[in-house]
């Protein structure tokens, strides 16, 4: 890294404005100089800039650092146990501050954006993002690639996923200025992979997934390979393909218990379970869903998942007992959760068949009607729509409401050529 990027980096890590850095050393624009590399600094100017940071240029310890910079790197990219990585990380944050070594310093303050989001701290990661953002200009196509990649995994999680989408397509676009190993690429196509699965791009999931996957599997990395599966599943699946859809859900239930993955054995579970559902084959639905809640080790969102797609399969099926018991287990799980917004889909769902079960039509009507349908559809979900919609037409035709009963079918209807239009 050249010393003009390094002291900017320094100066905006340290919050410093360029007029507080150059007082008594160089003018504001002889530094604005200095940083964007448009002059070269005298050593003597360099050393006062250093000396105003608290920093000092030493090579000594570059080799150890960029030792354990890889090793950071390497287990922030794995299923790696999540004290392991912040243990490196404040290692590493320590002795960057203490050295100041310029070797991987940029490549350091670019991956905290990644290990913010993996530790969940949101805000840390958009604050690390802006801080860096004044220095992008300065960056190489490597410092780039990750950048985008990174940037994109924070919109990603923010589920935006057309951002993300832009931000992967640029940090692709420097693969052939790199020679990065076949696993990042890989990773980075199985990400723009998922991304397409989210906007319901069926294709491109598909034909990502499929570079992807041919990488994972000469390596060797069956976790991967799983999760390749699994994308490729829910594509076929939206195409209709369902025998193809199956075949990759068992391949990937299959790599799933060679590496004893319960998270990703239960994620295949989920998601044959919803196939079955979808083509009427509701006992097989039925046996997939009830697998998810034998495991206790699995993560909130897979359980109560699971549980509410069991009430809605034992109640199609006028299996009344076992839906009462599975929104009884859904509430007692429900209780657990402390931010209810995040669940708010599992608790609309629970006392609506609660409501329906026990026959209280006076509630069952003003929650489906005054809330569970407007946040259905200030959510754009349109697959449950259709689902609640259409069992709303049908209590209101079993009471004789025909006039309300033909609003809801026609709801429910106009809402099925939207999902299938995207």
């Amino acid at each position: 890294m050249e010393i003009g990027p390094y002291i900017k980096l320094h100066r905006i890590k340290q919050e410093m404005t360029q007029a507080e850095l150059a007082e008594g050393i160089v003018s504001s624009a002889y530094l604005s100089k200095i940083e964007n590399e448009k002059t070269e600094a005298s050593p003597n100017v360099v050393s006062l800039l250093c000396t105003r940071l608290g920093i000092q240029l030493d090579n000594s310890t570059d080799e150890m650092i960029r030792e354990k910079l890889q090793e950071w790197f390497g287990i922030l990219s794995s299923e790696h146990d999540q004290a392991d990585i912040v243990r490196l990380y404040q290692e590493l944050d320590e002795l960057m501050y203490d050295n100041h070594s310029a070797d991987g310093l940029v490549m350091f303050e670019i991956y905290k954006i990644r290990y913010f989001l993996v530790i969940g701290d949101m805000d840390r990661a958009l604050s690390q993002i802006n801080k860096l953002s004044e220095m992008a200009g300065n960056f190489d196509s490597l410092h780039l690639f990750y950048w985008y990649k990174f940037k994109g995994n924070y919109n990603s999680a923010n589920n935006e996923f057309n951002q993300a989408m832009r931000m992967y397509k640029l940090a692709e676009e420097k693969l052939n200025q790199l020679d990065l190993s076949k696993e990042e690429v890989a990773d980075l196509q199985y990400t723009i992979a998922v991304t397409h699965s989210k906007l319901r791009n069926t294709l491109e999931a598909i034909d990502y997934a499929d570079k992807a996957i041919a990488t994972y599997q000469i390596t060797y990395n069956f976790t991967r390979c799983a999760q390749c599966h699994i994308v490729l599943g829910i594509s076929y699946r939206r195409i209709r393909m369902y025998d193809k859809a199956i075949k990759n859900y068992n391949l990937a239930k299959h790599l799933g218990e060679l590496k004893h993955n319960e998270q990703v054995i239960q994620l295949t579970n989920q998601n044959l379970g919803y196939l079955y559902s979808t083509v009427g084959e509701t006992e097989k639905a039925i046996y997939h869903y009830e697998e998810i809640i034998k495991e206790e080790g699995i993560f909130f969102f897979e359980r109560i998942l699971a549980k509410t797609s069991l009430i809605k399969e034992y109640y199609n099926i006028c299996h009344y007992d076992k839906a009462k018991e599975m929104v009884e287990l859904s509430l007692e799980l429900l209780q657990e959760v402390d931010d209810q917004d995040t669940f708010q889909l599992f608790y609309y769902i629970t006392y609506t068949y609660n409501y329906a079960i026990n026959q209280e039509a006076e509630k069952f009507e003003s929650l489906v009607i005054d809330e569970f349908i407007p946040f259905l559809k200030k959510h754009k979900d349109y697959a449950n729509m259709v689902i609640y919609a259409n069992m709303l037409a049908q209590h209101f035709e079993g009471n004789n409401r025909y006039k309300e009963s033909v609003k809801y079918y026609k709801l429910a209807n106009s809402t099925y050529e939207e999902l299938i239009s995207l």
